[in-house]
C-alpha cells in the first residue's frame, strides 16, 4: 500500500515535467519563423525587430500566467539573475508553438521611457497541443549599474498557431530592484549617516540652549536691591515735609 501511494506521488511531480518533453519531442521545427518575426539580435536591427513585436497580437484561446518562484516581494537583484516563472495554456483547437520569450524594463511612470532591455530566449521546439499547459523559466538580468528602486517589467511570450505569429503579454507590474551587494545600498548608507549627524546636530543646538538658560538664572539669582540707595530717594521724596521733620527728630533722639 505504501509503496502505491509513493508511486502515485512520485508521478504527480513528474507530470509537468512529462508534458514539457511530450511538448519538446512532439513539436515541429519554430526556428525559421523565429527567424523571420525576430530577426537577429544586432545593434543595426533592433528598433524594426520591436517594431515587428509591437504589432503582433494575441490568438484566441491561449492564457498565459506568471510568478516569482521563492520571491513574492518580487526583488531583482542589479546584475544578478532572477528567475521567472511562465505558464501557457492551449484551449484552442490548434497545437501552440512558443518560440521565445522576451521583456523590457520601462520606468514606472511613463512605459514609454524604455531602461533596458532583456535577454530574449528562443526554443526551437517546443510545441503545446490543444487542452495542454506547459511551463518554462525564464532567466533575466537587469544591469548591474541599475540605480535600486522601483521600475516596471513587461513580458511577452512569442508563438504561433498555424503558422501566424502571435504574442501574450504574461507580466506587466511593477519589481524592485536592489543591491546585489547587500541588504544595504550606498544610497541607503548615506540616508542612515545624514540621519545621524542632523540627529548629533540637534543634540548640539538643545544642549547650548540649555547651557544658555542656566546661565541666564544664575545671574538672576545674584542680582540684590540695596536698601541704602532705596532709603535715600525716600529721604529726597519726603524732603520738606512734616513726616520727614518728625522722621528727623527721632533719628536725633536715639543718637542722643
Amino acid at each position: 500500500m505504501n509503496v502505491r501511494v509513493l508511486f502515485l506521488a512520485l508521478l504527480l511531480l513528474a507530470s509537468p515535467l512529462l508534458q514539457v518533453a511530450r511538448c519538446q519531442v512532439d513539436s515541429e521545427d519554430h526556428s525559421s519563423i523565429v527567424d523571420d518575426v525576430v530577426g537577429e539580435h544586432s545593434d543595426s536591427g533592433a528598433e524594426e525587430e520591436d517594431q515587428d513585436l509591437d504589432n503582433l497580437t494575441s490568438a484566441p484561446g491561449v492564457e498565459t500566467v506568471s510568478v516569482f518562484p521563492k520571491n513574492s516581494a518580487k526583488l531583482v537583484p542589479a546584475g544578478e539573475e532572477t528567475e521567472l516563472l511562465v505558464a501557457l495554456k492551449n484551449d484552442g483547437k490548434s497545437n501552440v508553438g512558443v518560440m521565445g520569450i522576451r521583456a523590457s524594463v520601462h520606468l514606472p511612470y511613463d512605459h514609454k521611457l524604455l531602461v533596458q532591455n532583456l535577454t530574449m530566449m528562443r526554443f526551437n521546439n517546443a510545441s503545446i497541443p490543444s487542452s495542454v499547459q506547459a511551463t518554462f523559466s525564464y532567466v533575466f538580468a537587469v544591469s548591474q549599474y541599475l540605480q535600486p528602486g522601483a521600475f516596471d517589467l513587461v513580458g511577452y511570450v512569442i508563438y504561433d498557431v498555424e503558422g501566424k505569429a502571435y504574442q501574450n503579454v504574461f507580466y506587466n507590474g511593477t519589481i524592485e530592484v536592489v543591491d546585489s551587494g547587500g541588504l544595504l545600498s550606498g544610497e541607503s548608507v548615506f540616508l542612515i549617516t545624514l540621519g545621524i549627524a542632523l540627529l548629533l546636530l540637534l543634540g548640539l543646538w538643545a544642549y547650548s540652549q540649555v547651557q544658555r538658560l542656566t546661565k541666564k538664572t544664575k545671574k538672576v539669582s545674584k542680582v540684590e536691591v540695596g536698601t541704602r540707595s532705596t532709603d535715600a530717594s525716600m529721604d529726597e521724596w519726603l524732603e520738606g515735609t512734616h513726616l520727614a521733620k518728625t522722621l528727623s527728630g527721632k533719628s536725633k533722639s536715639k543718637k542722643n
